[in-house]
């Protein structure tokens, strides 16, 4: 049975390993949007930069969090995330699964989903149901990233959470929010400096649910600076 998700709610996850796929109506005027996953700590923050999973850095170092190819389905434009929740390192407290958009704010983007299978089940490939359905819907169609969901520790167990909070700074600006060093010099070359915009505010959600967000910075974010094997921050 699949679970409808509510913005804010949660589910307990008997899966082992979990495929987040996120799923879009393309078409003339609608921008490419990228998944990304972050592995956070118990202080909010990625633990280095190689805690960040994305289109330039498909896979984590202990190859239980990886970024798969892209696919066009009848049902749409797919971006994928995976997961091996049990035999990821205790220090990893939650997995933020994000959405950023290219070529234009998630207002013009249609019908996006993110879905949750159970791998062990056969995933999407042998046509089973979703674990887990969350329509990600924009607060004001300005934002640029989205935070559609995480998967957290609870307990001994994991449990999944629907999000949908958003940004106006895009992919730099989310990453930068979760500790992730990002290089100006990475811009393309004759391009401005990367700068963040104020993020898009967003209701927050009560500390009983555990797992708040850092404060988003009230101006421009400072100047960002990118280790040699960061993540690249490049035209694709």
């Amino acid at each position: 049975m699949t679970h409808a998700m509510l913005k804010g709610s949660n589910i307990p996850l008997d899966a082992l390993t979990i495929r987040a796929v996120l799923r879009w109506t393309p078409g003339p005027g609608v921008p490419d949007v990228d998944a990304s996953a972050l592995l956070l700590g118990d202080a909010g923050r990625v633990r280095s930069d190689e805690d960040f999973v994305f289109y330039n850095q498909p896979r984590h170092p202990s190859g239980l969090v990886r970024h798969l190819p892209k696919k066009r389905l009848v049902e749409g434009m797919t971006d994928s995330l995976e997961a091996d929740l049990p035999a990821l390192d205790g220090s990893v407290t939650r997995v933020v699964l994000a959405a950023s958009a290219d070529g234009g704010p998630f207002g013009l983007v249609k019908d996006l989903s993110v879905l949750l299978y159970d791998m062990a089940a056969g995933g999407p490939e042998a046509a089973a149901e979703p674990v887990a359905r969350f329509d990600v819907q924009p607060e004001t169609g300005d934002e640029t990233a989205m935070i559609c969901g995480e998967l957290y520790r609870r307990g001994e167990g994991w449990k999944f959470r629907a999000l949908g909070q958003g940004y106006a700074s895009g992919l730099v600006g989310l990453a930068t929010e979760f500790g992730i060093s990002v290089d100006d010099a990475a811009a393309p070359a004759g391009g401005p400096e990367p700068v963040a915009e104020p993020p898009v505010p967003v209701p927050s959600y009560p500390p009983g649910a555990g797992y708040g967000y850092p404060p988003a910075p009230a101006g421009p974010a400072p100047g960002f600076r990118l280790p040699p094997q960061g993540p690249q921050f490049l035209a694709r």
